[in-house]
């Protein structure tokens, strides 16, 4: 039986570093439309739905004809906000998309999911990508180190692995893009997890089911871009969309 695919891209105003974030303007359109838009791009999902707290954001998605949700204002995970929204649409697998992606590859989210339809017995896959070294101190980026089948063994805002202890060994970094695949039933599950500590110091969702012996499979993909967490960052995606070629696709 097919197994029905359904994105969630939950999002919210509240931002200390960039107040507003969603509703920001890249190239014309609001960043929460650019992820919104770029993910209904993906062969797999059959629905793309975002779920915010914010009216401001329900609004601006219902205006250009999108799927939300609103969603209670209470939650300090991003994965709370998603398994509230998906209790309302049915799902075998859902995706878990950062509203603060706006160059995201929707053949990304086709990689992610692949491995979830190939291994029933997987609940959970994480999207990653290589960043360069001068990168591995940004606490806005999650680093992630994995093993030779591909499972977390750690998620980290430090640089993970460490340089100093290296000698000449090559070291690689690794961050997670924010974008997750979870099976529903796994995803239910996952909230009656107690938190764990790693999860909080960490200040990641991921590392509870890494703590409680749950397998993450990490995908690994070619991207150089970034997220938008600053105005600095927000003025460079404006200049790198302008060249961007999945834009054409979406922003007539």
């Amino acid at each position: 039986m097919k197994s029905k695919i359904v994105a969630v891209i939950p999002a919210r105003m509240a931002s200390s570093r960039l107040p507003g974030k969603p509703l920001s303007k890249i190239c014309g359109l609001t960043m929460i439309e650019h992820v919104r838009r770029r993910a209904e791009l993906s062969e797999f999902l059959e629905q793309v739905i975002v779920a915010t707290c914010d009216q401001e954001i329900y609004k601006e998605v219902k205006r250009h004809g999108g799927q939300v949700v609103m969603t209670s204002d209470r939650h300090e995970r991003c994965t709370d906000r998603v398994a509230e929204a998906v209790k309302n649409f049915e799902a075998d697998i859902v995706v878990n998309i950062q509203g603060d992606e706006p160059f995201l590859d929707p053949q990304h989210i086709d990689a992610l999911v692949k491995p979830l339809l190939a291994d029933n017995s997987l609940e959970c896959s994480n999207l990653i990508a290589q960043i360069p070294s001068e990168f591995a101190d940004n606490p806005n980026l999650v680093k992630v180190v994995f093993d030779k089948q591909d499972r977390a063994l750690y998620f980290s805002r430090e640089a993970i692995p460490s340089r100093k202890k290296s000698g000449n060994l090559p070291v690689q970094f690794f961050r997670q893009l924010g974008i997750i695949a979870f099976r529903t039933a796994f995803l239910d599950r996952f909230l009656t997890l107690n938190a764990t500590p790693l999860e909080a110091i960490e200040s990641c969702d991921m590392m509870r089911a890494v703590e409680h012996g749950i397998e993450v499979r990490t995908v690994a993909v070619k991207f150089d871009k970034f997220g938008v967490d600053t105005p600095e960052d927000l003025d460079s995606a404006n200049l790198a969309m302008l060249t961007d070629p999945i834009l054409k696709l979406y922003s007539s």
